[in-house]
């Protein structure tokens, strides 16, 4: 089954780079498509993976839109820049 999450601070390659390896490293995942533009991450796996993919999205710095206010937002958006550049060292832009 595929199913699709709208998350925040998608900016470039390197974030989706980070964003498609340590998702497909996860048990249960087959396969992670994402979406700079629109900020949307699709994940091919079984429904009862979503809870683990959100929280290792939040944890990643690309929160389900919606779900970060405030400091947890402000927080985030700090993880992502980290997440960004991990991406790009390792090769995509």
């Amino acid at each position: 089954m595929t199913y699709q999450i709208n998350v925040e601070n998608i900016k470039c390659g390197g974030c989706a780079s980070t964003i498609r390896s340590k998702l497909e490293a996860m048990e249960g995942v087959d396969k992670i498509d994402v979406d700079i533009g629109e900020g949307i991450v699709s994940v091919e796996a079984s429904e009862d993976t979503r809870e683990a993919v959100t929280g290792k999205l939040l944890k990643l710095g690309y929160p389900e839109t919606g779900t970060a206010e405030g400091i947890a937002a402000a927080s985030a958006k700090a993880k992502s820049f980290v997440s960004c550049a991990v991406g790009r060292i390792s090769g995509e832009d």
